[in-house]
């Protein structure tokens, strides 16, 4: 029990790693704070949470919105009276373009979600964070590592959470809140296998074959799935990592190395 009645607020409830990550912090004692733009999805997630026998608070939020996000905040502390970890796991995905030819309006709405909505929330939570000494990790990706026509935008995006993330833990570490990344590298969830399956028709092959073409550039020949990379999350949240903060943690079976 890891996280031992904290309270956990994660952005960016979905299907796949954000799902993960709220499952994960509760199977480890925390009471979750979910907050996404799709209700549907947090009141799926929300059950699922209090099954597993803890409280779950969702709560509608486009992190880009500063009322929305002031809301969250407002909500969080009128519900649990206080905040031991914040995971920023919202995206929102720019245009997979060269930068030399992109739509900047398009890239400046995903710096919205993916760049400021993550300082947005973490300034609205520092307070609560500094009384509980707790913690923020922020989700990454392997992009920040490798160059690729196209990703430019992506990687934009990447690059400047991670600076973020590490001037946040210089700036925050005094009043005793950590800050950490974690970037993960393909996620085998749903979406991945659509499109592995997709490439397979297109090809007129086995999904297998597209898989094992891609885990082989990995040291563990596998991909990571939303769960293993959720456990980084919980750990860096935890107790366990007081002392590890401003660190960005990779979580892709050897893809690359940092």
């Amino acid at each position: 029990m890891l996280l031992h009645d904290k309270v956990v607020i994660v952005s960016g409830i979905g299907p796949g790693l954000g799902r993960s990550i709220a499952l994960r912090s509760a199977e480890q004692g925390a009471d979750v704070v979910l907050a996404a733009r799709t209700e549907s999805r947090l009141a799926d997630v929300a059950k699922e949470v209090t099954a597993l026998g803890r409280r779950a608070l969702a709560v509608p939020t486009d992190i880009s919105d500063p009322a929305a996000a002031e809301h969250l905040r407002d909500a969080t502390l009128a519900e649990f009276g206080r905040a031991d970890a914040l995971v920023h796991n919202a995206l929102a995905m720019p245009p997979i373009k060269d930068l030399s030819v992109v739509d900047l309006d398009a890239i400046k709405a995903a710096f919205d979600v993916n760049v400021l909505g993550a300082l947005r929330l973490t300034r609205l939570f520092t307070p609560a964070l500094a009384a509980s000494g707790g913690s923020v990790t922020m989700i990454n990706s392997m992009v920040v590592r490798f160059s690729q026509r196209t990703m430019g935008p992506y990687k934009a995006t990447k690059a400047a959470l991670l600076a973020v993330a590490q001037s946040l833990a210089t700036e925050l570490g005094p009043q005793g809140i950590r800050v950490n990344t974690v970037a993960p590298g393909h996620i085998w969830g749903d979406s991945l296998k659509w499109y592995f399956g997709y490439l397979a028709k297109k090809r007129g092959v086995d999904a297998q074959e597209i898989y094992d073409e891609m885990a082989a550039n990995t040291d563990l020949r596998k991909l990571p799935e939303p769960d293993e990379i959720a456990d980084a999350v919980v750990f860096l949240s935890s107790p366990m990592a007081r002392a590890i903060t401003g660190q960005c943690l990779d979580v892709n079976c050897g893809e690359y190395h940092h």
